[in-house]
């Protein structure tokens, strides 16, 4: 467990701009920040990092709150887990009560999973610098492909002893869970020809003989390790390498290689360079250029693409220029040009990588060869299907597979500029390709409209009938009793995050003949008690009593304590309500009155009770209207009525209103 006061150490060394500046691309908006929110597929920035707040909210899906909030969300790690990265980030250690056999119990399988993986990747490290074998065999073997130790000690690269179970000892040894050692995929279970589990020599090493490329992911934590066998044992073997399986915190289709290693350089230059393996990235940083990441031969992932798109648009896909190299280049295009993405390519010369290819050229000379050579992917993609084809049908195939292509991207303007160049480079109306376009996409609309109908289980013709659909009732009146009580409750939710604490009544003298003064949070909850007043939301119910709680306390601050809140959805609140300067239509505005905050407060709270009122006065005009020949009840209803229309425009006067009944 981890003691207020290092929490508090913690949160006061936090500086949100370096935090989210980790995952993010943030360019300066005036005193904030301002980037692509990370939590929703978003296409222009509206995550606002405020430093002056020390929190980040997104304008468009409501996401936020202070670093650990972000942390938690984005690297779905515990409040702990994320107390813990910002205490390494700023080199405070934490001192820990040492838990229970209940506590150690409780201890999440994430995080066990995540220790045994960076103990891992240290003994690899260890054996590669310190062993015999591993200086002989697998510094040797980096040392033979012209990797720099610099470039070692910055992947993390490591050997691991051919021995089949030398890793499996030594994690036992230190005290780590068979459980997780085969979880994480660092060893496999032996067993023998009947499938039983060999208890004298249960584990075996899934990555014994190999060196070692681990996999970082975008936060620093080790999720899973590449294995290469060395090249004398390569000949005839097709697998080269060994990778860890998918587990619960390892997705392949969700990491990028080399990604933790790159973001702040793709920042900078804000492009991105995909290549295809572990070597590649490593001999480019080697070179000079580190904006550089591998999907390690898999296909791009719309994950992969929402990831990358958090640091920049721009993408470079570079590879070598055999079928091989093509066949990936073509790959995934249409879906990096879904998401907006600039795409260029740069297809290597044959017989050359990447790897090959930096060692040969110094930074200066490899980066102008990629600025001299790299096209638009019109460009290669027409090189690569069109060019030399004379049959027809073919050729009009290949036409139509790029007007496909340049049909998925999102900016109207930029595909308007393909497609003009494309009727330029193949000599054809620019209307002929606009209209093949426009086809495309009302088919494609038409088959996800029919998707989705099919995944709800609707039928075709309701389908058909979709458009025509009216708006049902409940949704014409835009602002309705109920909105503008909410809306009141929210702005009372508001004042009590961002000035609960302030004083705005004082020396009040009490029955008792006492004197006492009120805060904000504790006149909105005296006044609201007098009549058993609650607010509909309990999120706003528990700050309000928290708030009454700790008005007493000398250092408290009400922003501060609600954005700094353990529990996520009372931080996340109290970000969006300390940030938030929503209004609503013209229908239906509350200003902040002039008179200063005591003002502000008590409006706030009689606006509250008006809204009550308006409610209950509605409610009873339904009453009376269903009463039927209940003359009594009717005689009731219409009392409290008239009750109720006093009270309204007693509290009227009071708002200033020239309201009558």
């Amino acid at each position: 467990m981890i003691d207020r006061a290092t929490i508090d150490k913690i949160l006061d060394a936090t500086n949100i701009v370096d935090v989210v500046g980790e995952f993010v691309s943030l360019r300066k908006a005036g005193v904030n920040y301002k980037g692509l929110c990370p939590f929703h597929d978003d296409t222009t920035p509206s995550f606002m990092v405020s430093p002056a707040k020390n929190i980040c909210h997104c304008f468009a899906c409501g996401e936020g709150g202070n670093a650990v909030n972000f942390l938690m969300k984005h690297e779905q790690i515990t409040y702990p887990e994320a107390l813990r990265w910002l205490a390494k980030k700023y080199n405070i250690e934490i001192e820990e009560k040492e838990l229970t056999p209940e506590e150690q119990q409780q201890q999440s399988e994430r995080e066990s999973m995540f220790i045994v993986n960076e103990w891992a990747m240290q003994y690899f490290q260890d054996i590669l610098k310190n062993d015999p074998d591993g200086i002989a065999i697998g510094k040797q073997y980096f040392r033979s492909r012209g990797i720099r130790d610099d470039i070692i000690e910055k992947f993390n690269l490591g050997y691991a002893l051919p021995q089949r179970d030398a890793l499996a000892k030594a994690a036992l040894k230190a005290g780590y869970q068979e459980e997780f050692l085969v979880k994480t995929g660092l060893c496999v279970e032996r067993k023998d020809q009947e499938g039983r589990r060999k208890e004298d020599s249960p584990l075996a090493d899934r990555y014994s003989g190999r060196v070692i490329f681990p996999w970082l992911n975008v936060s620093g934590k080790v999720v899973a390790f590449g294995g290469r066998l060395l090249d004398s044992r390569t000949k005839g073997v097709q697998q080269k390498y060994v990778n860890s399986p998918d587990s619960e915190i390892y997705h392949k289709e969700r990491e990028l290689y080399g990604l933790f290693q790159a973001k702040k350089a793709i920042v900078k230059e804000d492009r991105v360079f995909m290549v295809e393996g572990y070597t590649d990235v490593i001999a480019m940083h080697q070179s000079g250029i580190e904006n550089v990441v591998a999907n390690s031969g898999t296909a791009l992932s719309e994950f992969q693409i929402r990831i990358l798109r958090r640091f920049t648009q721009n993408i470079t896909l570079l590879y070598d220029g055999d079928e091989a190299g093509i066949h990936a280049a073509m790959r995934g295009t249409d879906m990096l040009l879904a998401a907006g993405m600039n795409i260029k390519v740069l297809l290597l010369p044959d017989g050359d990588d990447p790897d090959s290819f930096a060692k040969k050229h110094s930074a200066t000379e490899l980066k102008e060869y990629i600025e001299d050579n790299q096209t638009d992917f019109i460009t290669f993609k027409t090189r690569i299907t069109i060019e030399n084809v004379t049959d027809p049908v073919k050729r009009s195939e290949a036409i139509g597979g790029i007007v496909k292509s340049i049909s998925v991207i999102p900016d109207q303007i930029l595909r308007s500029t393909y497609l003009s160049e494309l009727s330029q480079k193949m000599g054809i109306k620019e209307t002929t390709l606009l209209n093949s376009m426009n086809n495309m996409i009302r088919k494609d609309i038409e088959d996800k409209e029919k998707e989705r109908a099919r995944a709800n289980g609707e039928t075709a013709a309701s389908v058909a009938e979709e458009p025509q659909r009216a708006v049902p009732n409940e949704f014409i009146g835009l602002h309705t009793v109920d909105e503008q009580t909410r809306e009141v409750e929210r702005l009372l939710a508001q004042v009590i995050v961002r000035h609960g604490e302030k004083v705005i009544f004082e020396d009040i003298e009490t029955e008792d003949g006492d004197k006492i003064s009120l805060t904000v949070a504790q006149y909105i909850n005296y006044d609201l008690s007098q009549d058993n007043l609650k607010f509909h939301d309990e999120l706003y119910n528990q700050i309000l009593a928290e708030a009454v709680e700790h008005c007493g306390d000398p250092d408290f601050k009400a922003e501060a304590y609600f954005m700094q809140h353990p529990d996520v959805q009372i931080s996340q609140l109290a970000t969006k309500l300390a940030i938030d300067r929503h209004q609503l239509g013209k229908g239906f505005q509350l200003k902040e009155r002039e008179g200063g905050l005591r003002q502000h407060v008590l409006h706030l709270v009689l606006d509250l009770r008006m809204d009550i009122i308006d409610k209950r006065l509605k409610d009873i005009q339904t009453e009376i209207r269903q009463v039927g020949g209940d003359m009594e009840r009717a005689k009731a209803l219409m009392e409290e009525f008239k009750d109720m229309q006093e009270l309204r425009n007693a509290l009227a006067k009071q708002l200033g209103n020239d309201v009558v009944g």
